[in-house]
Parts: C-alpha cells; structure tokens; sequence
C-alpha cells in the first residue's frame, strides 16, 4: 500500500480514452468542459485536477465548430458562389496554420513540466494503449510512419500519437519518455495516493468498426498491435476479456480507494452511421436493414455503391457489447469497483432506435437553464420535456437547434451539453459510493459553455455548402475517422432531399 486511504492527496485521478479527454466536434480542444471537470467543479474546495489545454489553433486535429465560426467571421451567414474561392483559400491558409503549429512549426510544444497531469485520458486510446503508448514509440511513429490518408497535407499528421506526447510526457524530457497512463498514475498514486479513479476505457476496443463500416475480428496475436498498425475493428469478447482482465490487474496496484468504470453505450447509436431502409420487423426489434453514412438518407441509399454494415452486423456488435458489459461488471465485483451505468443511460435517449419515445429522463436543472436563455428555450415543451436526441445536430430557417444536440458534430463524440449529462451520471454514482460533493452540477455554466447549442454558428444552416470547400478530391478516399476526422466532414457535402 503507498499510502493512508483517508489521507489521499490526489482528489480525482482519470486514466481514458476520448470521452474523459473531451474530444469533440472533430477534435481536443476545450479539456475544461469535459466529464471529469464538471465533476471536478462539484467539489468545493476544489482539488487540483491537472490536465493539458489544447486551445490553440482550433484545436487537434481540428474543431468543426470553430472552423466554421472562422468562415463565418469572414464571410456571415452564408458564402455566396463568387465567396467561393476566397472562402476556400482562407480554409485552407487555417489548416495550414492548424497544421504546421501542432507539427511544433510555430513554437516549442513542449511544456516545463515533471508531474503528471490528473487527467491521462488520450482520444483514440484501447484498453492495452493505457500501457503500450508512451512519448517515446509515439514519437518515433510519428518520424517512421508517413501517413497514407492527409488532405493535400493541410492536417496535423499522426494528431493522436502528437495528443499522446503532449499528455504522457508534456516536458518531452527523456527521463519519461517511457511512461505511460498507467506509470504516470503509479507516479501520482505513490506521491500521496489515489482517492477517487475513474478508468474510462474499451469504447476504442469496437468503434473502428463504425467509424469504418467494416467488421474485422480480433485474432489471438494480434490484441496488443501499437495503434496505427492494427487491421482488426473490434475485440471479439473473450479477446476483450483478456485485456479488461490486464488492466484490472494494473488498476489494483494502483491501491486508489475507490474506482469507477463505464459501461459502454451501443457504437450503433451515435449518429456517426445511420440506419436506413428499416422494415417494420427491424423497426420492433430497434434495428436498421443497414447502417451507412449519417448524411446518406433512405432515398439515395444504394448498398452496391455506399459503404455500409448490414442489419445482421449491426446485432453483432451489440451482441458483442452486451458481453463487454457483463466482462465489466463481473471484473468490477471481483475487483470492489464501482459500474458507472452509461450504456443504459445513452440507450434511453436513442429516439430513431426507439421509435421516437425518449426512455430516459433528462435533469429537471438542465431544464430550467435552457428555458433561461432566448436561443434554448425552444428546446423545452410546454410539459418541461427536454427535445434533445441523439440525432445528428439540425438548424431551422432562424439558426436555432430543433433536432439533435447530444452528439456534437463529428457524429460520434458528446456536445458539452452532453458531457454535462454524462457527469450527472457520474455524480450520482460516485455520491452513492460514498464521495462527498459539497455542490450539484450548474446546468446554466453548462449550457454557456455549450455555444454549439446555445449560439450556433449560422452558417451550420448550410453545413453542406460549407464542407463542400472541402471537398477538393475523392470523398471516399478520405474517409477514415480514425486517422483524419476531416475526411467525414468533407463528404458531408451530399445532398439531403429529406430530413428523416
């Protein structure tokens, strides 16, 4: 044991993946209003909880919404055809600036730092990331590695593996070049101990095969592939197990008083892949005939020529996930931890899924915030019923949110109202295993932090026009979300004849 377990110095420790990062809208940018900082603000006095800024330069790889707050700046409400050419260059001068700042062009990116940060969460992360990635092989990645998928070299290359470097071993120095989430947790836990832990790990074990639409299996040689050489999608069950098992065996030496994981949401949900051509015998059993692009709807929707994943593998993943949740939950009895219930609270807000009828009901404070400002009080009825849903994000005619809100707008990460959302959860959780908070979520600090919701940018009316300057090459080409978050947005430029 390194220390007294009512004499921790270390309030909130976190060891993740995107989700406690706070990855979203297509990147890193504000960690601030991420889960654990709203859980964190409702300690008073607040602990030091320490984790790395990444406001610069729109953030990485690149953050939609300030892109398009940029173009609408320079441009307004709408980029006119003769704006055409001007806003396209001034696109891409920003994602050359995007580029060469994280690349270390504009400044040193390294920060005067020896101790580790609270948060060692990294987007992209796997369960067996937490102990393979350190600075060092993620450096050496980076300068071997030349990526395949860039448009037309205008995007940080190797972003994650640079996000890696920068909250691993911010200093860059070669004492700690080898360490990882879990020996920087190890350094934290021996320096005083460990109270609270929340280990936010496995979404990252399947969601390639969305993010993808393609469904490769684990083998058994190949679990433990450094990121950016794997060629499976998703961790069969027994294959996960073994890594949940690994990292259970290294939480435990970490002696933190108490722990908490996840389970994990259905990857079918989030509005990143869509369910189109539903049936009705798929309709009752909440499934899809097949799941292609977010932006493809039931009219254009051609299986020999949209990538796709078929009603039957979509089961499959879900089938695979219900087992991934029951690994959790016999690992977290075995092990004294506390399950955070997130799969059952994102699959009571899936309306497509459930036929338009929300299961799940939203805080009551959230609410009473949203009827308070002029631009969100529309998205509360007249029975204080909350119209957010886990569509992908939609503005009427005046600019103003009417569909979605809960998925930011790379499809698959949470808006901020939605990691306040998830910190409710986590609140009451932990509060039932004994954590003392001393304040309640402020719904009203949430909704201002929200400005995608609260104070759109306009020209999100027009997404489609917009993306379309991105849309310089071969659309499909540049898909992969996983290497270049930019190539989903690009192909956003497709037509919507109908707004299901």
């Amino acid at each position: 044991m390194f220390w007294n377990k009512k004499e921790a110095k270390h309030k909130l420790v976190v060891i993740g993946d995107s989700l406690s990062q706070g990855f979203n809208n297509g990147g890193i940018y504000r960690t601030d209003v991420n889960f654990p900082s709203f859980v964190h603000r409702c300690f008073d006095p607040k602990p030091d909880f320490d984790q790395p800024s990444f406001t610069a330069q729109a953030g990485i790889p690149l953050n939609l919404e300030v892109l398009v707050r940029g173009l609408s700046e320079e441009f307004g409400d709408e980029i006119t055809w003769d704006e055409f050419l001007p806003a396209a260059s001034h696109m891409v001068k920003t994602l050359k600036r995007i580029k060469k700042y994280w690349e270390g062009g504009l400044k040193d990116l390294a920060i005067p730092r020896d101790h580790p940060y609270h948060n060692q969460s990294v987007w992209g992360f796997n369960i067996s990331d937490s102990w393979v990635v350190n600075e060092q092989n993620s450096r050496h990645h980076i300068q071997t590695n030349p990526e395949k998928f860039t448009v037309f070299d205008m995007l940080p290359e190797h972003a994650k593996f640079t996000t890696a470097r920068l909250v691993l071993n911010p200093s860059f120095k070669s004492e700690f070049e080898t360490r990882s989430q879990f020996n920087n947790a190890e350094t934290l836990a021996k320096d005083g101990g460990i109270e609270n832990l929340i280990v936010c790990l496995g979404h990252n074990n399947m969601i390639a095969a969305i993010t993808d639409l393609k469904v490769i299996w684990t083998e058994d040689d190949n679990l433990e592939v450094f990121p950016g050489q794997r060629k499976h999608t998703a961790y069969r069950p027994e294959h996960f197990e073994n890594q949940y098992r690994k990292l259970a065996e290294r939480v435990s030496k970490l002696d933190a008083k108490r722990v908490f994981v996840p389970t994990l949401p259905y990857v079918t949900i989030p509005p990143v892949c869509r369910g189109v051509n539903s049936d009705l015998s798929s309709k009752r059993l909440g499934y899809f005939d097949y799941y292609t692009r977010f932006w493809i709807w039931d009219e254009d929707f051609d299986p020999d020529k949209h990538p796709h994943l078929t009603k039957d593998q979509a089961i499959q993943l879900d089938l695979a996930m219900d087992e991934y949740n029951e690994i959790i939950k016999k690992l977290a009895s075995e092990y004294g931890w506390t399950v955070v219930p997130m799969a059952k609270n994102v699959a009571g807000l899936a309306r497509r899924r459930l036929g338009g009828e929300l299961v799940r009901d939203l805080p009551k404070g959230l609410a009473d915030a949203l009827r308070k400002q002029e631009s969100t009080a529309h998205l509360v009825d007249d029975n204080n019923e909350i119209n957010l849903t886990t569509d992908f994000l939609r503005l009427d005619d005046n600019g103003k949110l009417y569909k979605g809100g809960i998925f930011s707008l790379d499809g698959l990460h949470p808006t901020t109202i939605g990691y306040g959302l998830m910190a409710n959860v986590y609140l009451k959780t932990m509060a039932k295993a004994g954590v003392k908070f001393q304040r309640s979520i402020d719904w009203d600090e949430v909704v201002r932090e929200d400005t995608l919701i609260s104070n759109p940018p306009k020209l999100l009316g027009e997404l489609r026009y917009v993306l379309r300057l991105l849309a310089m090459g071969n659309q499909e080409r540049f898909y992969n979300f996983g290497k270049n978050i930019l190539g989903q947005a690009m192909d956003l430029v497709s037509p919507r004849k109908s707004d299901n």
